[in-house]
């Protein structure tokens, strides 16, 4: 319960720790961050981690002086992107072994003709509306992994979700994020950005459930 407690308080007070962080490690807060995004978009078990509110008040603080802008979007676009070939990589390599046999109790054959034949159909607008997503934007490439979507669609699909993530969050926060009525509620803004790109999910869920 500590644990969790102190995670929210992270993720809803982000603007302090970050700038706390800047000020402890200097020029290291870019591969913290970098920790952190690939974390994020790397690995399927943790998609908790911060990601949308994170790139917004990484902006905010770069327009602070806190970090160069440029090195800021090139890290965090590396980040990001690394992150999903690592996830597609680990798919790639689980699914021959998730559906070795014709039939198991968790998948089947016909589900991963299925998955790779979406994932030629729809892949590449599903990775980059994905990245908008939480939870989607973790299970996305790990999924097109393991559905063996073409690797040269994947790549390109993978940095244009990156660079689009990345850059409209993060300069969204470098050129707002200081107005002074959003310096003024930042914490409600950072509320706001996780429930708005949490919605899509809770929406998805209640038509599953229904369907």
């Amino acid at each position: 319960m500590e644990f969790l407690t102190s995670f929210i308080d992270i993720v809803v007070h982000l603007d302090k720790h970050l700038a706390t962080l800047i000020q402890q490690y200097g020029p290291w807060i870019y591969a913290i961050l970098f920790v952190i995004i690939f974390s994020e978009t790397g690995f399927v078990v943790t998609p908790f981690l911060p990601g949308d509110s994170l790139l917004f008040v990484a902006g905010a603080l770069a327009a602070l002086g806190g970090m160069d802008i440029a090195i800021l979007l090139a890290v965090l676009v590396a980040a990001a992107a690394l992150g999903n070939m690592l996830n597609y990589q680990i798919g790639r390599f689980l699914g021959p072994k998730v559906f070795h046999w014709e039939q198991s109790r968790l998948f089947n054959k016909a589900a991963l003709e299925k998955t790779h034949a979406f994932y030629e159909k729809h892949g590449g607008k599903t990775l980059v509306i994905s990245r908008f997503l939480p939870l989607f934007r973790t299970f996305a490439p790990f999924v097109a992994g393991i559905g063996a979507m073409d690797y040269p669609r994947f790549t390109f699909f993978n940095l244009l979700g990156a660079v689009g993530w990345v850059a409209s969050l993060t300069l969204a926060g470098y050129w707002f994020g200081n107005l002074p009525w959003v310096q003024q509620n930042l914490t409600a803004v950072i509320l706001g950005i996780i429930v708005v790109s949490l919605v899509p999910v809770f929406v998805g869920w209640l038509q599953h459930r229904k369907g």
